[in-house]
C-alpha cells in the first residue's frame, strides 16, 4: 500500500517511455505506479521506495539487448530475491513459447503477451492483489475466517453469518456437497469463538465401525470390549472448554443418535461399559453432505436430533455458485505451492473454461487441479484441451440416464457361477465391472440423473459414488 494515496504500489518497468506512460495512466487509478524503464532504474527505485511495492508488471526485453529476454529474466530474480512474497507478472511482446518457461522458473507468476487490452491487465493484477491480501490476512489471522477464500457473495455472507454463529456458543450443523470446506468452516467457528484456546477434535462418523465410534466418542473402561486393556477418555472429555466435530454425521448408527441427543440436552453420557454419568462441555459441531431432513422421512435419522442440531446451521455453497472465486481459489492454491510446485499458466480461454466447470468435488477437486496442472504442464501454457483432459473431460461426457438400459445378462438378474465358470474366457474383473456399472446406471436412472439420491440408493458416499462413475467414463453431464 502506498501510505500517502491508500492504493497499492506497482512496479512498471519497460523501455519504451510510451508504453510505460499509457500504462501508468490507465492503471493509476487503483495503483501507485512507479516507473522504470531498466533493470538497473527498477532497483534503483525499490531502493528508494519508502515501502517497496509487492507487485510488478515488467517487459523482459530491456536496456542493453532489448531483442533478448536476459535482463528482464535477470530482474524478476533480483525482484524475487530481495522479496520472496513479490507477485512478477510479465508483460513482452517476444515469443511466448521461447521465454514462458525461463519466466516461470525466475519466478514471475503470470504472463501477458503485448498488446493487451487495459481491462484484461487490470482483471490479472487484481487477481495478484487479491492473493497478496490473503497473504497477509492468513499471516495475521493465523486461520480465523480469512481463512475461507473468496470474495463472492455467497461468501461474504458466510462470513457474516460464521463470525455471529461463532460467539453463541450452541450446537451448529454446517452442510454443504463434499469438497466445499466444512471442517475449515468448523475450525472458523471455534478460532472466531470464546474457546478458541480450548482443544479442537473431529471424528469422522464414516471412517469408523461402530462400537469403534461410541469409544472414541464417549470413552470406555477397561474390558469393555475385546481389545480395550486399560480405560480410554473419550473425546468428549478431551475436547473440554474446546469445540468437538462430528464429521459425516448423517452416517451416525441410530443407536448413538440418541446418547448424542442426550449429550446435547444435559451435557451428560456415560463411558462405554459405566453406570456413572459424566459431563462435558465441549461445544458440539456437526457437518454433513446429506439432506438430514429427508434422512429423518426415511428413518434413517432422529426427528428430534435433527431439531437439536439444527437450530444454528451454516450452509455452504458450492464452488459452481461462486463466480470468480474459482479463478481466486486457484491462484491461491498456485500462490501456496509456489515453493514445491512448477509454474503454469492458463490462457485466456482455458481461464474461460475453468470458470464453467461445474466442480462437482468442489474445492477439492479445484485444488487437486492445481497439483495435476503443475505436475504435467511445468513452465507451459495450458489451453482448453490441457485443461479439460486434467479435469477429466478428455472424452464427450453422457448421462447414464440417457442411456437404454443394460441387458439382463449385464445386470446379473440370471445369475449362475457354474454355468458361468463352465464357458471359455470369463473374466472376474470384467465380470464385477459389468454388475457394478449395472447397479450405477440404475440407480442414476431411478434417481433421474441426481448424484446425492443415487448415492443414498447406493448406500454410497456422493464422492465414492462420483469416483466410480469417473472410472467407469460415465459422469453425468455437467449441471446434472
Amino acid at each position: 500500500m502506498d501510505a500517502s494515496s491508500g492504493l497499492p504500489r506497482l512496479l512498471l518497468v519497460d523501455d519504451d517511455a510510451l508504453i510505460r506512460s499509457s500504462l501508468a495512466f490507465a492503471l493509476e487509478e487503483d495503483w501507485a505506479v512507479l516507473e522504470a524503464g531498466s533493470r538497473a532504474e527498477a532497483l534503483a527505485q525499490l531502493e528508494s521506495a519508502a515501502e517497496p511495492p509487492l507487485l510488478a508488471l515488467i517487459d523482459l526485453g530491456l536496456p542493453p539487448d532489448p531483442h533478448a529476454p536476459r535482463e528482464g529474466l535477470a530482474l524478476i530474480e533480483d525482484l524475487i530475491d530481495r522479496n520472496p512474497r513479490m507477485r512478477v507478472l510479465v508483460l513482452t511482446g517476444q515469443q511466448p513459447d521461447r521465454t514462458l518457461s525461463l519466466a516461470y522458473a525466475c519466478g514471475a507468476v503470470d504472463f501477458l503477451a503485448k498488446p493487451v487490452g487495459v481491462s484484461a491487465l487490470r482483471e490479472r493484477l487484481a487477481l495478484q492483489c487479491g492473493i497478496l491480501r490473503l497473504e497477509a490476512n492468513a499471516a495475521e489471522a493465523q486461520g480465523t475466517t480469512d481463512g475461507l477464500i473468496g470474495d463472492s457473495p455467497v461468501m461474504r455472507d458466510l462470513r457474516a453469518r460464521l463470525q455471529r454463529t461463532a460467539t453463541a456458543g450452541f450446537p451448529v450443523l454446517i452442510t454443504g456437497e463434499s469438497g466445499t470446506g466444512k471442517e475449515l468452516v468448523a475450525r472458523a467457528l471455534h478460532t472466531e469463538g470464546p474457546r478458541r484456546a480450548g482443544p479442537f477434535l473431529a471424528i469422522n462418523c464414516a471412517a469408523l465401525a461402530p462400537q469403534l465410534i461410541e469409544a472414541q466418542l464417549f470413552g470406555h473402561v477397561r474390558g469393555a470390549f475385546t481389545g480395550a486393556v486399560s480405560a480410554g477418555e473419550g473425546l468428549l472429555a478431551a475436547a473440554a472448554r474446546g469445540t468437538l466435530l462430528l464429521d459425516e454425521l448423517g452416517e451416525l448408527p441410530v443407536d448413538l443418535q440418541a446418547k448424542l441427543l442426550r449429550v446435547l440436552e444435559s451435557g451428560e453420557y456415560f463411558r462405554l461399559g459405566e453406570t456413572t454419568p459424566r459431563q462435558t462441555d465441549a461445544r458440539i459441531v456437526a457437518a454433513t453432505n446429506r439432506d438430514l431432513a429427508c434422512e429423518v422421512r426415511a428413518g434413517r435419522f432422529r426427528e428430534d436430533l435433527y431439531h437439536r442440531i439444527s437450530v444454528l446451521t451454516l450452509a455452504l455453497p458450492p464452488l459452481r455458485e461462486r463466480g470468480d472465486d474459482i479463478l481466486l481459489l486457484f491462484e491461491w492454491f498456485r500462490s501456496c505451492w509456489r515453493d514445491r510446485l512448477p509454474g503454469f499458466l492458463l490462457d485466456e480461454a482455458a481461464r474461460a473454461r475453468l470458470l464453467q466447470h461445474a466442480f462437482p468435488g468442489n474445492v477439492r477437486e479445484l485444488r487437486n487441479l492445481v497439483v495435476r496442472l503443475a505436475t504435467h504442464h511445468a513452465h507451459t501454457s495450458v489451453g482448453v484441451a490441457e485443461l479439460e483432459s486434467a479435469l477429466g473431460l478428455n472424452e464427450p461426457m453422457t448421462a447414464l440416464s440417457d442411456r437404454s438400459p443394460v441387458s439382463t445378462a449385464d445386470s446379473g438378474a440370471a445369475f449362475d457361477p457354474r454355468a458361468e465358470l463352465g464357458g471359455e474366457g470369463f473374466d472376474l474383473d470384467l465380470r464385477l465391472r459389468a454388475v457394478e456399472r449395472a447397479y450405477l446406471e440404475t440407480a442414476l436412472q431411478m434417481a433421474e440423473g441426481n448424484l446425492s439420491r443415487a448415492a443414498r440408493l447406493l448406500g454410497l458416499h456422493r464422492t465414492t459414488l462420483y469416483s466410480r462413475l469417473e472410472r467407469h467414463g460415465a459422469l453425468p453431464r455437467q449441471g446434472d
